[in-house]
């Protein structure tokens, strides 16, 4: 496989772009609607985004999708366009489209780093704001979390399992045109090297890879005119698909057009256990010992964990990537946690009904440390700071996104996503080993709320 890294300045990110404000659903509006009518929707509030539980059997979550959801907030406007549809089919009331006319976020958000970790209950995003200008963004909040974080989840189990293999991304055929951007973008944050899809390199500085498939090979008379053809273009350097006939002859065949300097072959079905063996030990016998295998067989952590033992070199990873590995969403949530009441007063809320119980009042999450820098515990603050105490025994984990309205440098676009990929190496470094045991199994530190 071959890859490049795409230019930040080639991000369409900073041009105008479509209104984001209908990517919602309508009880957002109604709500507001309703509350304008009460006189309630300019009550300041807080809003919390978090997950009760880690999919299911996983020891620790990954943050992602933050810095593309800061940039889709800034965007969050009514336009004529998205008011005369909602006047046309009678959504909100003519006072509300005033207001929905004249809507920019102007609150404060903060949040966990993209590319953090997280445990159940982590307040990952914090909305303060009045109440009807941090309801509506729930639903993109949570459409957008809930699967970036889900994709690089599954993405840093992966990770783990590869042992330090390298591992691209390509699962742009298995999931939507935009879900497959998001995705790539997230995996890559958790710690793959390159994806397959474009519009990832273009808009977030992913690095693309990709040489051919097996309609290339069979658009040729033969086997061998396909190579010729992909090393001319290529160079010898490139990454030669063998099995789409027979694997032997097609290495046979690799390596007599590319020569001993072949950088690759790749294998996409069979039994790769097996098949992996045979291949290097060809490879060698031919005098290719520098060539390398690549892997792209309907891959997952448990079949890269499998492979640990093989002479595989890289993997490629698609449909089980792209659909959080069985965990299409990350089951979080977007509560309101405090509100002022008509005297002024702040007012922690909170939900009591069956199993879905949350906990009321600002958080201020500190990831507490044992001696040896490893995570023991993730203890959440509810009240109006965090102990100094605590702050010398582990890291506050909330940091500033979003000021008066205003997105805060660093957090967006290709230097956010290189800074979220380097943040979750070292967030995924304080870990206690048995967070990457594949098997199912609790989350792998404690949550505990202590009030202050």
């Amino acid at each position: 496989m071959t890859s490049s890294a795409a230019s930040p300045a080639a991000s369409p990110a900073a041009s105008p772009a479509a209104s984001t404000a209908l990517l919602t659903d309508r009880y957002e509006l109604t709500m507001v609607d309703a509350a304008l009518r009460a006189g309630t929707h300019d009550r300041p509030s807080v809003f919390e985004a978090f997950g009760r539980s880690l999919p299911r059997g996983r020891r620790y979550g990954v943050v992602a999708g933050t810095g593309r959801l800061l940039e889709l907030i800034e965007r969050f406007r009514f336009g004529d366009d998205e008011l005369d549809w909602l006047r046309a089919n009678e959504v909100v009331s003519a006072p509300t489209l005033d207001w929905l006319a004249d809507y920019r976020f102007t609150g404060t958000i903060t949040g966990y780093r993209e590319g953090e970790v997280y445990f159940p209950g982590s307040p990952l995003l914090v909305v303060e704001s009045s109440f009807a200008e941090g309801v509506v963004l729930e639903t993109l909040i949570l459409s957008v979390l809930n699967y970036d974080s889900s994709v690089a989840g599954a993405a840093a189990r992966m990770v783990s399992a590869a042992r330090g293999r390298p591992l691209a991304e390509m699962g742009s055929r298995r999931t939507g045109e935009r879900s497959a951007v998001a995705a790539a973008r997230a995996a890559y944050i958790a710690g793959f090297g390159a994806s397959s899809n474009l519009e990832a390199g273009r808009s977030w500085g992913v690095p693309t890879m990709g040489t051919a498939a097996h309609a290339f090979t069979m658009l040729h008379d033969s086997e061998e005119e396909a190579f010729r053809a992909q090393v001319d273009a290529l160079g010898p350097s490139t990454t030669l698909l063998v099995d789409t006939y027979d694997v032997p002859a097609g290495v046979a065949t690799a390596v007599r057009v590319a020569g001993t300097s072949l950088g690759a072959v790749r294998l996409d079905s069979g039994d790769l256990l097996t098949l992996v063996h045979e291949v290097r030990e060809q490879l060698d016998s031919l005098g290719a010992a520098s060539t390398k295998i690549t892997v792209t067989n309907d891959l997952d952590e448990y079949a890269i964990a499998a492979l640990a033992a093989t002479p595989v070199d890289s993997y490629g990873v698609g449909t089980s990537l792209v659909t959080g590995s069985g965990h299409p969403a990350a089951g979080m949530v977007y509560k309101l946690v405090a509100r002022q009441g008509a005297d002024g007063a702040w007012v922690s809320v909170a939900k009591k009904s069956a199993d879905k119980a949350t906990h009321g009042g600002r958080k201020h999450p500190v990831r507490l440390l044992g001696a040896s820098g490893t995570a023991v515990s993730e203890t959440i603050y509810v009240g109006d700071a965090a102990p100094a105490s605590a702050l010398g025994a582990g890291r506050a984990l909330h940091v500033t996104l979003v000021v008066d309205g205003l997105v805060q440098d660093g957090f967006t676009g290709a230097e956010g996503v290189r800074a979220a990929r380097s943040h979750h190496a070292s967030a995924v470094a304080e870990l206690p080993g048995e967070a990457f045991r594949l098997a199912a199994g609790e989350p792998v530190v404690p949550t505990v709320y202590e009030t202050v």
